[in-house]
């Protein structure tokens, strides 16, 4: 799986819009949408948010977690702990970045919080250099990640897995096979 499709499973996630037109509750495959009414928040996939502000169509409210305080929380937490800490989203990173290029002009703050989340994710990705080096070292032969999202994971799964295809190819090649015949001069 490529960053594109992680954002593609991103675009899923519901936010919510302040609509300024009139239309009736839409049936989609992934669920109803609506009613929409002008000046009354209503929930609907960040795919369609986006749409709709592109069309100037309605205004974004960003997620409760997309504050500067909450974040800076966030981010002091996770520096703390050894381990990774759970996201306030399971798309924290891809919600951030597609919010703040479509909708920046509603979202207080836009450049702190891009800083902030910018914080969080090289604190994490810091952290899972070191877990994997830690990994390899000890010559593991499986781990624990707890609290890891999707884009995280596909960020270091490529390499890691690289390494320990190599890794297991270099084991292989020391290890005597069995058939092999000694050689007696």
């Amino acid at each position: 799986m490529d960053a594109a499709e992680v954002e593609f499973l991103a675009e899923k996630e519901l936010v919510t819009i302040i609509p300024n037109f009139s239309l009736d509750k839409i049936y989609l495959i992934g669920g109803d949408l609506g009613p929409f009414n002008p000046g009354l928040p209503v929930q609907v996939p960040l795919w369609l948010a986006i749409n709709l502000k592109q069309r100037q169509k309605c205004r974004l409210l960003p997620p409760e977690w997309m504050d500067v305080e909450k974040l800076e929380k966030i981010r002091d937490h996770e520096r703390m702990e050894e381990t990774f800490t759970p996201m306030p989203s399971p798309y924290y990173m891809e919600l951030t970045k597609l919010l703040l290029n479509h909708a920046s002009d509603n979202i207080p703050k836009a450049d702190e919080i891009r800083t902030l989340i910018k914080d969080v994710w090289d604190t994490r990705i810091a952290k899972l250099r070191v877990s994997a080096d830690s990994f390899v070292r000890q010559q593991e032969a499986h781990a624990k990640l707890d609290n890891l999202t999707l884009m995280e994971i596909n960020t270091s799964g490529a390499f890691l897995t690289q390494a320990l295809n190599h890794m297991y190819k270099l084991r292989t090649n020391l290890q005597p096979s069995e058939s092999a015949q000694s050689q007696d001069f």
